[in-house]
């Protein structure tokens, strides 16, 4: 394989989507995947909940590609057989100076055209949810779980039906823009090789800034800014306490340590916010600290109060490509492509953290129409 029409670089959720649409737009499309099997990033490190779209600014690239493809992915994921179920969450005001911010989300939600949401009193959720404290709460049904592995599976079996094919073991080593305006990519691995593409997006997840940075002939003053921070989970040892996703109000960096459900209803709760201070992926030590869990204790007990001692233990842990640092709002999703940088056939994805998985089909739809263009 010394050239081809189109390359993806990496084989997450979202990699996975751009890829299998670029397919069904009658591209030859490869992805090029430096781990040995499919969604080992990011994509695999998560709280795999399909977000409603409701607290992200009206208009913005977070607020668009969440609502669609949400919309999008509960019908792919019936059509395709893949596991999944709309819980609907709760996010709950434990306290009375919380119920206006749980006010301004419902509005926000509102604004975002978000469907089956509702303000409950404390007496209505815990009828909901008997377990749970709280003095009023805001009710998401539109909010669920995906198998995500089933889904990534049912993309890259979509992108091979289509004549396309994930090559694993494919780490990029390095990218040039040649001067007729093609791509020359070194891929590693076993037997190394460079391939030559018309068109390439940038899906490498932890690693795009990276990736686009050693990128020869691109600007590197548009690459935004970039920091990391890495989610912790516990896994909860007694039996399930809730039926439905439980989330306190929004914290700076994250939603807040939640409960979340897996599809056989086992409870778990994260992730926080560990701020890592650097940018290097390679330096990601995804231990879980157990120490970590008397900060756990303390929030879920919050909104979970019964919570017994000695229930809760290390689980995994995750790490989001940050586009805004500590005690800043949260920077949007970054889609950039040839109207920013002027290279046709190029689009670099940055910051696409939740609700990246929620987004994947509508980020795919957008990559592509601007590789189309």
């Amino acid at each position: 394989m010394t050239e081809v029409d189109t390359i993806v670089i990496g084989a997450g959720a979202v990699g996975l989507a751009c890829a299998a649409e670029l397919a069904r737009r009658g591209h030859e499309t490869y992805v090029l995947e430096a781990g040995r099997d499919i969604g080992t990033g990011t994509s695999s490190r998560n709280s795999e909940v399909i977000h409603a779209g409701l607290y992200y600014p009206t208009n913005s690239l977070r607020h668009r590609m969440c609502v669609t493809g949400r919309r999008r992915l509960y019908d792919y994921l019936s059509a395709h057989d893949v596991p999944h179920k709309r819980t609907g969450k709760l996010i709950v005001a434990t306290s009375q100076n919380q119920i206006a911010r749980l006010e301004t989300l419902l509005a926000q939600g509102h604004s975002n055209g978000v469907e089956g949401l509702r303000m409950l009193s404390a007496a209505e959720a815990n009828a909901l949810e008997p377990s749970l404290r709280c003095v009023a709460a805001l009710l998401s049904e539109e909010t669920g779980l995906i198998d995500s592995h089933g889904f990534m599976t049912a993309l890259h079996h979509e992108l091979e039906d289509h004549g396309g094919a994930v090559l694993l073991d494919a780490a990029v080593l390095g990218t040039s823009i040649l001067p007729d305006g093609r791509f020359r990519i070194k891929v590693g691995g076993r037997e190394p090789y460079d391939v030559t593409a018309r068109h390439v997006v940038n899906s490498a997840g932890l690693f795009a800034h990276r990736l686009a940075r050693g990128m020869e002939r691109y600007d590197g003053n548009l690459l935004p800014t970039f920091t990391l921070a890495k989610g912790n989970y516990f896994n909860c040892q007694t039996p399930p306490a809730f039926s439905r996703l439980i989330y306190p109000v929004p914290v700076i960096g994250g939603l807040g340590v939640h409960v979340t459900l897996d599809l056989a209803g086992q409870m778990r709760f994260g992730p926080d916010v560990e701020w890592l201070g650097h940018d290097d992926p390679d330096k990601v030590d995804y231990r879980v600290d157990a120490a970590r869990s008397d900060a756990f204790y303390e929030a879920v007990r919050t909104y979970w109060p019964t919570l017994p001692d000695g229930a809760i233990l290390p689980a995994y842990s995750g790490c989001r490509p940050k586009l805004s640092g500590p005690d800043e709002p949260t920077a949007d999703f970054r889609i950039d492509g040839p109207a920013l940088h002027g290279h046709a056939g190029l689009v670099h994805l940055f910051g696409i953290e939740s609700p990246g998985l929620t987004s994947s089909l509508a980020i795919a739809d957008d990559v592509a129409d601007q590789i189309d263009a």
